[in-house]
């Protein structure tokens, strides 16, 4: 796939888009892409037929009038693309951490990698200034260049549950992660810190899902606890 040609260098184009923004549709894709609709399907119909790509299933509710456009995220085989080479011997080296040293041994471990990660983001979000939606696209950004394939999406607007969603298309320690959560668990700390409010992950790469949730508070609540729904298990704030 990756041979060099500008076909394939379209299609890998296509493919990370998926990853970063998905589900997304074909429309999406090729406004985003400048591609005609045609070049689009073409290659998500190459993508689909390698298992890089599936059509995402919708959750259960109510819908408006007519078919809803077919939209797509990465399979485990398209996120696997992205791996790195070194995923075994990180794995192997922490499960050799942790018989002899302990699981708290790999708690500080994946601690203190991702303070590292925390330190290199946190300049680039101190100077967004104090806006927090300024400083959540900021820290998509950073992310983004960290190879976490970040984007932003708005949800709840105009109600108490009004915030942002943080998603990642893609997680460079996700095979090590899959297996240590204690990554996934600094991470969403660490973004925590670094925005100055209370997050909640939704969701996970590691978890199965097709791209990490973070839910980001924007709007005063004014009524009690909330409950919001994860796929990671309930949580209430």
């Amino acid at each position: 796939m990756a041979d060099g040609s500008v076909e394939s260098r379209t299609r890998d184009r296509v493919r990370r888009t998926v990853g970063e923004q998905g589900p997304i549709s074909a429309r999406e894709l090729a406004g985003q892409l400048g591609l005609t609709p045609a070049a689009v399907r073409r290659h998500l119909d190459a993508l689909e037929e390698a298992q890089f790509i599936i059509e995402h299933e919708p959750p259960p509710g109510p819908r408006g009038r007519g078919r809803p456009a077919r939209s797509f995220v990465l399979t485990d085989l398209g996120q696997e693309q992205f791996t790195n080479s070194y995923d075994e011997i990180a794995t192997a080296a922490l499960r050799f951490l942790e018989e002899r040293s302990g699981e708290p041994a790999v708690d500080q471990f994946a601690e203190a990698q991702v303070q590292e990660l925390e330190a290199r983001l946190r300049p680039i979000v101190e100077a967004a200034g104090d806006d927090l939606t300024d400083r959540i696209e900021a820290l998509a950004t950073a992310l983004s260049g960290e190879g976490f394939a970040a984007s932003t999406r708005a949800v709840a607007e105009g109600t108490g549950l009004a915030g942002i969603q943080l998603c990642q298309g893609h997680c460079p320690v996700r095979n090590v992660a899959t297996e240590f959560r204690q990554f996934c668990d600094a991470e969403t700390e660490a973004i925590s810190r670094l925005l100055g409010v209370h997050v909640q992950r939704l969701a996970t790469l590691a978890g199965g899902e097709h791209v990490c949730t973070t839910y980001i508070p924007t709007a005063a609540l004014s009524e009690g606890p909330v409950v919001v729904e994860s796929t990671e298990g309930r949580s209430m704030r």
